[in-house]
């Protein structure tokens, strides 16, 4: 680790020409590794590099927005980014994300019919309660002379 000479100055790695951070070089070894095909071009690893550092750099930050205040994202936060978000959603939907909890909220369906059923139990307690005023009345009967 002598001098830095002309030649090391003026190295760029394949990340820094494609203006990324996620390594490109690792991630097109691991292309190669993989035997996804015969052969893997230098562009496949730059475009699936930038196409990680995007779904990730979206994640981080819909998760950040989730957290709120706080300066820590937990797994609560990421999973309540993806099931808001609805490309993220669709995207991740046989994922179970590791203490994350359960996300929160009713299905439309059952509101309605909620809704409805305390709806018609609020009328039918209104009519039944005058039903049963006038029924618990009896007619007068007029004495017999």
């Amino acid at each position: 680790m002598g001098k830095a000479t002309k030649t090391d100055s003026s190295r760029k790695t394949q990340a820094e020409k494609a203006g990324l951070t996620l390594p490109v070089a690792r991630i097109g070894s691991q292309l190669k590794k993989g035997r996804y095909g015969k052969r893997v071009s230098a562009t496949a690893a730059v475009l699936l590099t930038s196409v990680l550092e995007y779904a990730t750099s979206e994640l981080l930050s819909l998760s950040g927005n989730a957290a709120g205040e706080k300066h820590n994202i937990k797994p609560r936060h990421v999973m309540l980014a993806v099931r808001e978000d609805d490309d993220l959603s669709k995207l991740l939907s046989n994922v179970t994300i590791a203490g994350g909890g359960v996300a929160g909220g009713v299905h439309g369906a059952l509101e309605k019919k909620k809704k409805k059923a305390a709806a018609e139990g609020k009328k039918s307690k209104g009519k039944s309660s005058k039903k049963s005023k006038k029924s618990s009345k009896s007619p007068k009967k007029s004495p017999k002379k």
